[in-house]
């Protein structure tokens, strides 16, 4: 992983998630602008799988358990179009406060991932 990528993706999906939240809280049903930043969130994602694949390659080994983590990469990956699609389907408020919740979690598994890659396991 890239340190400064990895910071910009959970700030990236911290402000998406707020945005969600504030947005279903305020009454709002899903649209172009919640599901553009869960896009977002997901070109990203799909850059990270890139850099994690490139990485080790290059001489940026991962310092703890590779398989930890590709399972939270992968289901970081899955998060947000899980989350438009509950939007498609339901399109109430509270969809757009689901998109919100999909942004942040993806925020904290990047956070995991980044120490994951970067933080020697004793």
């Amino acid at each position: 992983m890239i340190e400064w990528f990895a910071y910009a993706q959970v700030g990236i999906a911290v402000v998406a998630g707020l945005l969600c939240i504030v947005l279903g809280l305020a009454g709002r049903v899903p649209n172009d602008l919640v599901l553009g930043s869960l896009a977002l969130v997901e070109v990203l994602l799909i850059g990270q799988v890139v850099v994690a694949l490139v990485a080790p390659a290059v001489g940026n080994p991962p310092t703890g358990s590779l398989l930890e983590f590709w399972v939270y990469l992968v289901s970081a990956v899955l998060l947000p179009p899980a989350a438009a699609l509950w939007a498609l389907i339901d399109r109430g408020r509270w969809a757009t406060v689901v998109c919100g919740v999909g942004a942040l979690a993806v925020a904290v598994m990047v956070y995991r991932m980044l120490q994951i890659w970067t933080v020697q396991q004793a």
